[in-house]
């Protein structure tokens, strides 16, 4: 599974960790996570981010 990079703080998503305090589980996809997730970090959407 592909890692994604916040281009505004730099924050890496690995869907082997998740966000588990957001409710991601573990083992899910970037292509998964709900449209109204965003960067734990700085709050950017997902069209904020870019395949590492």
């Amino acid at each position: 599974m592909d890692k994604y990079v916040c281009q505004l703080c730099g924050y890496v998503y690995d869907p082997l960790l998740g966000d588990p305090d957001n409710g991601i589980a573990p083992g899910t996809p970037f292509e998964s996570l709900p449209e109204n997730w965003v960067c734990p970090i700085c709050g950017a959407s997902k069209d904020d981010f870019q395949k590492e």
